[in-house]
């Protein structure tokens, strides 16, 4: 009797777990969206204002930029995105990869501009205050 509910109470403790299994999400985030706004002629500036600092750009190859992006949710199969964009002359030239610019009449009515945001120039560093500039530790660096 006693090893009947020593069971018993092993198997009730044990049928209350589960294992819980972490979502794993790696690389750039690549939506249809962001693609969507990429068009042919862009900046290498605008490109990274779209879609951020590529993860692997080869240094034999500076032309090129690669976006990966992979998500294992904890039970399911895992979702891969690669994207690659060519630049030629200092501007993007073509795309290549899982996801590709939709025409303009299946993206949306989403904004299709980014020029507001990246043109004109870059904001100036300010110089230090007297006060900082006098502490020892901090240099003439800007902070």
């Amino acid at each position: 009797m006693k090893k009947l509910l020593i069971a018993l109470a092993a198997i009730a403790s044990a049928s209350g777990c589960s294992v819980y299994k972490v979502d794993v999400t790696q690389g750039n985030i690549l939506t249809q969206e962001m693609v969507d706004r990429l068009r042919p002629g862009m900046t290498p500036r605008q490109v990274r204002a779209v879609m951020g600092t590529p993860l692997l750009r080869d240094p034999f190859h500076a032309e090129r930029w690669d976006y990966v992006y992979w998500h294992r949710p904890g039970d399911g199969e895992p979702e891969r995105r690669r994207v690659a964009l060519f630049f030629e002359d200092g501007r993007l030239a073509r795309i290549e990869g899982d996801l590709r610019p939709r025409p303009e009449s299946e993206a949306g009515a989403g904004p299709r501009s980014i020029e507001h945001v990246i043109e004109g120039e870059a904001p100036r560093k300010r110089k230090r205050p007297w006060y900082r500039r006098l502490w020892p530790w901090g240099g003439d660096e800007e902070g």
